[in-house]
């Protein structure tokens, strides 16, 4: 094992503990392959499952192997063929089984962070699924709760205004200006910080740089 594998797997080690305090499920992987095999191992062949509009799991293979299992009902908003159809999907993610998504930053003490433009995801992480999935590589781990907003407003939302090509002060400098622009990403800022529901929640936490 490197000093950088190591590192990792002690600091998802740490926030880990810390998850289970706040009756959240954690899990480590080394890498995005053991993620993919533990998330599924989450899954029981028959359960619904969707998801938002996260990069990581797109680029990792997530749902790619979601969808060539072949024993998952999957409510897909990439597959929709209008923005009507996207929202009918957006509205059937609350009635899934399994909610998946990463996370914009996460703290050291466990808090999770997301920051939503149209709210679909952020709403179905904090209501109707019955439970929801974090995969969160180690980049997305901020020292406090302070840092990882800042992280997720400073780091994650100008990549994601680029990505989206979105008219935005951050998308021209990359730097968060606090602002209200009508094109902002930056609309909903949802923050977990304990579980009602002892164990809805689970955070697989790999030891890679996923997503921004």
């Amino acid at each position: 094992m490197t000093p950088i594998e190591q590192r990792n797997e002690l600091l998802a080690g740490k926030v880990i503990k810390s998850l289970k305090t706040r009756h959240i499920d954690g899990y480590y992987c080394a890498t995005a392959e053991e993620a993919i095999r533990q998330v599924m191992e989450l899954m029981p062949a028959g359960s619904s499952a969707s998801w938002g509009g996260s990069m990581t799991l797109r680029d990792m293979g997530l749902t790619k192997a979601l969808h060539e299992a072949g024993c998952y009902t999957l409510f897909d908003r990439d597959l929709a063929q209008s923005p009507e159809d996207a929202q009918a999907i957006y509205r059937q993610a609350f009635s899934a089984d399994f909610y998946l998504s990463s996370a914009n930053a996460m703290s050291e003490q466990g808090d999770i962070v997301n920051i939503d433009g149209n709210g679909n995801r952020v709403a179905a992480i904090a209501w109707g699924p019955k439970r929801v999935i974090f995969v969160v590589g180690v980049n997305k781990i901020a020292k406090d709760l302070d840092a990882a907003i800042k992280r997720a407003r400073g780091t994650a939302a100008p990549i994601n205004t680029v990505r989206l090509n979105r008219e935005t002060p951050c998308t021209l400098d990359g730097v968060c200006h606090d602002c209200h622009s009508p094109n902002s990403i930056c609309n909903q800022i949802h923050i977990i910080r304990n579980s009602y529901d002892n164990g809805r929640f689970c955070v697989v936490i790999v030891g890679e740089e996923l997503g921004y």
